[in-house]
């Protein structure tokens, strides 16, 4: 049986209906886990820690229900000019095989390492992964530690966010 005939005919060429329920369900869940929230009166000021996820969920609600009326009422998005996608070529699997493994990598290492050493290998194979092949001991090792060094800093120290150090930590 073909595709088109198990889509009934209602729904054909509407494919951004799904991107409203996506954002239907999404507003659900940010509303429902601001509202079950655990908050002490007494601590929070006049704006707590449900403000932000209940404006949000209900943006997402709105934005929803408003997409979904425009789709229904026959507005279309529009393709891109400039895209020069060939979409008849196949996905590269490979670079997201690569990027996958990269980012576990990083998440198992990140606690024995510290996030020095993880980040930097996390730069360097995403780097690698997309396509540099600068993977000697010059330029793509070297951006990688100050990247993650700096971040490291960043968060750490001005922003006040602790990040694991690990041993190099210990010997700085």
């Amino acid at each position: 049986m073909s595709e088109a005939r198990t889509i009934p005919p209602f729904l054909r060429g509407r494919s951004e209906l799904g991107v409203c329920v996506l954002l239907l369900a999404v507003g659900v869940l940010v509303l429902t886990d601001a509202l079950t929230m655990d908050t002490v009166a007494s601590v929070r000021g006049p704006v707590g820690p449900r403000t932000v996820p209940l404006v949000v969920g209900g943006a997402l609600l709105v934005v929803a229900v408003l997409l979904a009326v425009d789709v229904l009422r026959g507005g279309r998005g529009e393709a891109e000019g400039g895209e020069d996608v060939d979409l008849t070529e196949p996905g590269d699997w490979r670079t997201v095989t690569l990027l996958v493994g990269v980012f576990l990598a990083f998440a198992a290492l990140i606690e024995p390492l510290g996030f020095p050493l993880a980040g930097a290998l996390l730069f360097w194979g995403s780097a690698f992964a997309l396509g540099s092949r600068q993977h000697t001991l010059t330029r793509d090792p070297l951006i990688a530690a100050v990247l993650s060094l700096l971040t490291y800093v960043v968060f750490n120290t001005l922003l006040g966010v602790p990040l694991p150090g690990g041993p190099l930590m210990e010997v700085i």
